[in-house]
C-alpha cells in the first residue's frame, strides 16, 4: 500500500527513474534517471527541454498517467503507486495535452466541458455553475453551444482547458499544449495560464521547447537526457546563455540581443527578459 505524507508541497518526486519496456531481448532504455523535485502549491513551474530530453515523461508521472520504475511520486502526499488513490490523483492534478482533438468527447462544446464533472458525480446546478466559471476563464462561454469540431486550434484548446478546470484541480500539467497551435493560438493559452496563476491560485505546471513561454514562470527547470540540469528563475537560467547552448537549447530573442551587444563590449543584464526590459537596458546602454 501506498502512504500518505503530509506538505505544501503538490508535488513531490523522489529518485524517481522510469524505463519503457523494451522488445524481448533488448535492454529497457531509462528515460527518467533519478529525479528530485518539488512543486509547490501555487507556483507556475515551466519545464523546458528538447525532444528525448524526458520532459513529456515527467509530466505523466504527474497524475499517475507513468507509474515510476524506481523511486516514488507524491501528489498532494498520496503516493501515485497506490491504485486506490487514483481517483483523487487525478482529481487533484489535471493535464491537458498537445491534441485537443485527443480530449473533446462530446458534439456541444458546455457538455464537453461538463463531462468530468458529471463523471465525479456534481449535483446538475453545481455542474452548471462550473462549466459557466470555467468557460469564462478561457474566454469561450460565448461558444458554449458551438460544435468543437467547427472551432480553431486554440479555441479547441481552449475548451480542452476548460473541461479540465470544470474539475477544480489544485494543479493542471499542461504537456507541450501550444505545440500544434499558431503563434495567436499560442498566445491566448499562455494568457490562460498566467490567469490561472494569477486570478485562481491554481499550480501550473507548464511543459514545453518555446523559451517565450516560460518568461513569466515563477520557476524554470530544465531537462536535459532524462536529468534535471538546471533549476531556478527564469532570469538565474537565463543568463547563463552558454550552459543553455552546450544544452542545445537556445534563449529568448531579448537575451540573446543583450548576450550579443555584450559580446560587441557592452556590459547590460543578461535578465531582461521581456521586450520593454530589453529596450529599456540597450537604451540605458546607448546614453552611457
Amino acid at each position: 500500500m501506498g502512504e500518505m505524507i503530509m506538505s505544501d508541497r503538490i508535488i513531490e518526486m523522489k529518485d524517481l527513474s522510469y524505463a519503457y519496456t523494451a522488445a524481448e531481448g533488448e535492454t529497457p532504455r531509462l528515460v527518467l534517471k533519478g529525479i528530485d523535485l518539488e512543486i509547490e502549491e501555487g507556483t507556475f513551474v515551466a519545464v523546458l527541454g528538447h525532444n528525448g530530453s524526458g520532459k513529456s515523461t515527467l509530466a505523466k508521472h504527474m497524475n499517475a498517467v507513468f507509474l515510476p520504475s524506481g523511486g516514488i511520486v507524491y501528489v498532494a502526499g498520496m503516493d501515485t503507486a497506490d491504485e486506490n488513490l487514483l481517483i483523487e490523483i487525478r482529481r487533484t492534478v489535471g493535464m491537458v495535452f498537445q491534441n485537443p482533438d485527443n480530449q473533446i468527447v462530446a458534439n456541444v462544446v458546455e457538455e464537453d466541458v461538463a463531462f468530468a464533472p458529471e463523471n465525479l458525480g456534481c449535483p446538475p446546478e453545481e455542474i452548471r455553475r462550473r462549466v459557466d466559471d470555467a468557460l469564462k476563464v478561457v474566454g469561450m462561454y460565448d461558444f458554449r453551444e458551438h460544435a468543437p469540431h467547427l472551432l480553431s486550434g486554440g479555441q479547441k484548446q481552449r475548451v480542452a482547458i476548460a473541461g479540465v478546470l470544470a474539475m477544480q484541480p489544485k494543479c493542471v500539467v499542461f504537456d507541450e499544449p501550444t505545440a500544434m497551435l499558431d503563434p495567436r493560438g499560442r498566445e491566448e493559452v499562455t494568457a490562460i495560464i498566467r490567469r490561472m496563476r494569477d486570478e485562481l491560485g491554481t499550480t501550473v505546471v507548464l511543459i514545453t521547447h518555446h523559451m517565450e513561454e516560460t518568461i513569466d514562470a515563477d520557476r524554470l527547470v530544465v531537462m536535459a537526457d532524462g536529468r534535471v540540469a538546471m533549476d531556478g528563475t527564469p532570469r538565474e537560467i537565463f543568463s547563463q546563455v552558454d550552459r543553455l547552448r552546450e544544452l542545445g537549447l537556445d534563449v529568448p530573442q531579448t537575451v540573446d540581443l543583450i548576450y550579443r551587444l555584450n559580446k560587441k563590449g557592452f556590459s547590460m543584464p543578461l535578465d531582461a527578459l521581456s521586450p520593454d526590459e530589453c529596450a529599456e537596458a540597450v537604451a540605458g546602454a546607448l546614453r552611457t
